[in-house]
């Protein structure tokens, strides 16, 4: 595949990204003067709709959207049956681990994802820390494996789909897709994770993609040849993106708001960029505005005593954690705290449960205030932030979800749902 665009084209950005991110293989074409339209197109740059990407069938999309790339590679389908045992929103690891572990037990297994395999984790350059890796693994690959595995199993995945509503009855959660298309299950895992959180300074979203970037910036650390880069934020996700950028960029420097790495980096990754000469770190530093009309070309820096300055840059990457996604719990009977997160089970009170708990049982420790619907990963009230958290969560959940279908469908096992009705359940409506 080939994609050509503007160096800093946000559309042609937001392609990389998407490409990068589904371990699609792809080469890259900047294209930002006649020399180099007429080299690629024989046009001038006028005359060409960019970004354009070139299938391997050699069939072109011109200034696609990401959705027009998923349909044409296959991965935009509809539902292939009527009601499933469980349905997953959200492919991170939680989800994916959700996944596997049902479907290798029989159970008709669907999973929403409205954008790309992986989530937050997919996103990393690399992780170090998760075991059975001993020289880490990228985010992309890790999520890719363990898709891998789960159609293996025969779950089946939905990808490029979002969950936009939920109502609960007949001891069912009866979906509601963006487009419209209904997804009936049994019970569900919500594994929707979280967003990376803006910065809030002025001219953030006209600078997305044209220097401001979210994330790691996989796809952008080799166009950074030379060039002075920020990364935003002390925590693993910035450390590691630090890391695989300093091994680009001329230099690298980090703003953390904190006053050390130590209190929100592990410590192999914090001795490892002390001990790095490309990377400098800021402490008790935080944004506070951005330069550039078009491209970012610098930084608004202000330090703990209140003293402001400028420093240059042709790229931020910002990794300050982010915001749980659970605005399709709005109208449902899910119960969430005052920042989005699910609460689930022991964090749930009586005031949770009044008039909302429908079965003659205390919550399951992952269960939401909605009897068979389940939270797991980083959307979770006082989840532990790591991947390998997320992974036992979401195995953990799917044991959960094998009780309730026992004590409501009466299932030990693989089964027809569709033949059943629930037991002593009474209706549960949003």
């Amino acid at each position: 595949m080939l994609l050509f665009g503007g160096r800093h084209s946000r559309e042609a950005y937001e392609i990389r990204d998407f490409l990068t991110r589904s371990v699609v293989r792809f080469d890259w074409h900047p294209v930002d003067t006649d020399e180099e339209a007429r080299a690629a197109f024989g046009e001038p740059l006028a005359m060409v709709e960019l970004p354009l990407v070139v299938l391997p069938s050699g069939e072109a999309l011109q200034n696609p959207t990401l959705e027009q790339i998923a349909r044409v590679l296959g991965w935009v389908r509809t539902p292939q049956l009527a009601e499933y045992d469980l349905s997953i929103y959200g492919a991170g690891p939680a989800g994916l681990s959700a996944a596997v572990y049902a479907a290798s037990e029989g159970l008709r297994v669907v999973v929403v994802e409205r954008e790309v395999i992986g989530g937050q984790a997919g996103s990393s350059s690399l992780i170090e820390n998760y075991l059975g890796f001993p020289h880490g693994i990228r985010g992309t690959d890790l999520a890719e494996r363990a898709r891998q595995q789960a159609v293996d199993f025969g779950a089946e995945f939905l990808l490029m789909r979002e969950g936009i509503r939920g109502v609960f009855r007949d001891g069912r959660i009866h979906g509601q897709l963006a487009d419209g298309t209904p997804v009936v299950a049994a019970t569900n895992i919500c594994a929707t994770g979280i967003e990376w959180r803006r910065l809030g300074v002025a001219g953030e979203d006209r600078l997305l993609g044209a220097g401001v970037y979210y994330g790691a910036g996989m796809s952008e650390a080799p166009q950074c040849e030379g060039e002075h880069v920020i990364v935003v934020g002390g925590a693993n996700s910035a450390g590691q993106a630090a890391m695989n950028l300093a091994a680009h960029a001329a230099s690298v420097t980090m703003i953390v708001r904190g006053p050390a790495l130590s209190a929100t980096m592990s410590a192999y990754l914090s001795n490892r960029i002390a001990a790095e000469p490309r990377i400098r770190v800021l402490l008790g530093t935080r944004v506070t505005g951005l330069v550039g009309e078009t491209d970012l070309v610098g930084v608004t820096l202000e330090d703990a005593e209140g003293s402001r300055r400028d420093l240059d840059a042709t790229r931020m990457f910002v990794c300050i954690g982010g915001e749980p996604n659970t605005d399709w719990t709005r109208e449902t009977l899910i119960h969430r705290d005052a920042r989005g997160y699910l609460i689930t089970g022991p964090d749930l009170t009586p005031e949770h449960l009044a008039d909302r708990w429908a079965v003659a049982r205390a919550p399951y420790h992952l269960e939401t205030s909605v009897p068979g619907s389940f939270a797991a990963g980083d959307v979770r009230l006082n989840s532990v932030k790591r991947v390998a958290s997320a992974v036992g969560e979401g195995a953990m959940a799917v044991t959960f979800v094998h009780r309730h279908l026992a004590e409501t469908f009466g299932m030990s096992g693989p089964s027809a749902l569709a033949s059943r009705r629930p037991v002593a359940v009474a209706e549960s409506l949003a």
